[in-house]
């Protein structure tokens, strides 16, 4: 797969349907590895631990989730086919798997979320196999691992930790996890649960996600203000090379 490179991280330029297939023929040939999907603030974090970053880049896919990555693949003249956002990735994921009765387990966010999340995909997705649940607040990451092994494997594993935690989590402990692919996916079980919900269409659309985000969420406005920054060091890079960095 062709990628492109920003400020140091990876993107496959890929479109959703590409990303599916190759987590599928994956899936199909047991071959593991592990699913991210960086957006302007992961990327941040790449700039600053270059561990992390290694991580990040050695995923088997990195897909570009958010609009201000396609933007600055726009402004240093990298190919990027479009924004493949993680919770939309999952949701077809898990449809693909249910086709093939695959098993998946939800790793991630609070006590009862990851069931819920688990019997409305079921319910949206018949032949989908929740081989398993665990919630994201194990003080050991072992606990994890174990929880996955004990129910007997899974096919994938949606890995809902938040970054950088559910990138180092699958890159540590995806040799020891009897599953084949580890899926980095942020808040995406509180959205399967019905705890939260996404911005409208008209804001995806248009790639307003974020600003919805913050009209609900004010508290936010931190997080948000990383993005013009983010887009300055892209235009720097543009200007004068990586000794912009």
């Amino acid at each position: 797969m062709k990628t492109a490179s920003i400020l140091g991280v990876h993107f496959h330029d890929v479109t959703m349907e590409q990303a599916i297939e190759s987590a599928m023929t994956r899936l199909r040939a047991r071959e593991k590895g592990y699913v991210v999907t960086p957006n302007p603030e992961i990327v941040d974090l790449c700039r600053q631990n270059g561990e992390y970053k290694e991580i990040i880049n050695h995923a088997a896919l990195i897909l570009p989730d958010g609009i201000g990555i396609i933007y600055a693949a726009r402004l240093l003249g990298e190919e990027l086919r479009g924004k493949v956002a993680g919770i939309e990735f999952a949701e077809h994921l898990a449809a693909a798997m249910a086709r093939e009765r695959m098993r998946l387990f939800l790793l991630g966010a609070k006590p009862g979320v990851a069931e819920q999340a688990g019997k409305n995909l079921c319910s949206k997705y018949p032949g989908l196999v929740i081989a398993g649940t665990h919630d994201g607040y194990f003080t050991d990451p072992q606990q994890a691992v174990d929880a996955v092994n004990r129910c007997g494997g899974a096919d994938a594993v949606f890995v809902c930790l938040g970054a950088p935690k559910q990138e180092k989590f699958m890159a540590d402990h995806i040799d020891e996890m009897h599953a084949t692919l580890l899926c980095g996916l942020g808040g995406s079980l509180d959205i399967f649960a019905g705890v939260a919900r996404r911005a409208p269409d008209i804001f995806i659309k248009l790639g307003l996600e974020w600003f919805y985000r913050l009209l609900k969420q004010p508290s936010r406005i931190g997080r948000m203000m990383k993005l013009p920054k983010f887009l300055l060091l892209v235009i720097r890079e543009r200007l004068f090379g990586r000794k912009g960095k």
